[in-house]
């Protein structure tokens, strides 16, 4: 009986000293400088607009001139927009020069890596090469792009990367390029890490669930899918069932309702620790849907992975085909 009370009282421990030293902060990072992509909307949006208000010295990136123009008009004069696309290698070196001068010696405290796209989510004989390559040439190859040309001036400050994943990076639950480019972040994610390890860069990894953004906008998921289903032949049609398409909207409204976090201000907090901690998490993984159901699906076996993602799925007709 003693063991067990010590074994208890030995695991409360462990886990006060990890509470406590999780909210140490780093000190004087008022001013210091930080690089965010895909500030439009959502996530980067939100984030901006909060790291302003911290003290920081922001540079958000965007991809529209409206985006930035909004985004100007309700931040300090401090806050600086430039327009960014993360497929544009020439953009990427540009942006990246213009940050060098700015910082100069001082260096890049952090950089966000938060620009990203859906891409069409359909299944992957529905599917060309092309419905592949936006995703993986934004999430994947862009994120890359930019934390390369940023590498230099992030050592000097002996800063931190953050890089926005999703749960999608551990568990594929649908055909498209968004999954595979979230694989890929991971990867790259947990390479760089180590890598950086011996400069004292901090490299960070956030897995948001499922979040209401323009990004998971389901209506206009639907609305790419259906497109496609419009394409297809007749064969294909006929393989899935012609009120194949209506049926799935039906779940896929059903699941949305369900895993569906509203407020984002829960991911924006692992950004903000993530940059300001001592001691920053390896990974943060953001969202109900996410801690409760899709991480720990993800631990699993696969065959219970298949089972339980399956079920969500509408019987094709080609099934009933002996």
């Amino acid at each position: 009986m003693l063991f067990y009370m010590l074994f208890f009282l030995g695991i409360i421990s462990l886990w006060w000293h990890w509470r406590a030293r999780d909210r140490i902060k780093v000190p004087n990072l008022t001013g210091k400088y930080i690089f965010i992509t895909g500030c439009d909307t959502g996530f980067g949006n939100r984030a901006a607009k909060i790291f302003d208000k911290k003290g920081f010295r922001v540079f958000a990136s965007c991809l529209t001139e409206t985006g930035a123009k909004e985004l100007k008009a309700v931040t300090s004069k401090q806050l600086q927009t430039v327009l960014l696309d993360v497929r544009d290698s020439d953009s990427v070196k540009n942006v990246a020069a213009w940050v060098k001068a700015e910082v100069q010696s001082e260096g890049l405290w952090g950089l966000v890596n938060n620009a990203g796209i859906m891409g069409t989510s359909a299944p992957t004989d529905w599917l060309d090469i092309e419905h592949f390559r936006d995703p993986i040439e934004v999430n994947l190859i862009g994120l890359i792009n930019v934390t390369i040309s940023m590498l230099p001036l992030i050592k000097k400050a002996k800063g931190r990367i953050v890089n926005v994943s999703s749960v999608g990076g551990r568990l594929a639950f649908s055909g498209g390029g968004y999954f595979p480019s979230k694989f890929g972040v991971e990867g790259f994610n947990d390479s760089l890490r180590r890598d950086m390890k011996a400069f004292g860069v901090k490299v960070c990894c956030i897995q948001p669930g499922l979040f209401k953004t323009a990004l998971t906008n389901p209506a206009q998921i639907m609305k790419e899918k259906e497109v496609i289903w419009n394409k297809l032949p007749l064969d294909i049609k006929k393989q899935y069932g012609e009120d194949y398409f209506q049926k799935d909207a039906a779940k896929k409204e059903k699941l949305s309702k369900i895993c569906l976090n509203k407020d984002i201000s829960p991911v924006v907090q692992c950004m903000e620790h993530a940059l300001t901690s001592l001691h920053p998490r390896t990974h943060y993984v953001v969202g109900q849907d996410a801690k409760l159901f899709w991480n720990p699906l993800s631990r699993m076996p696969a065959a219970i992975q298949d089972f339980l993602l399956l079920r969500n799925r509408v019987e094709l007709a080609a099934s009933h085909i002996k």
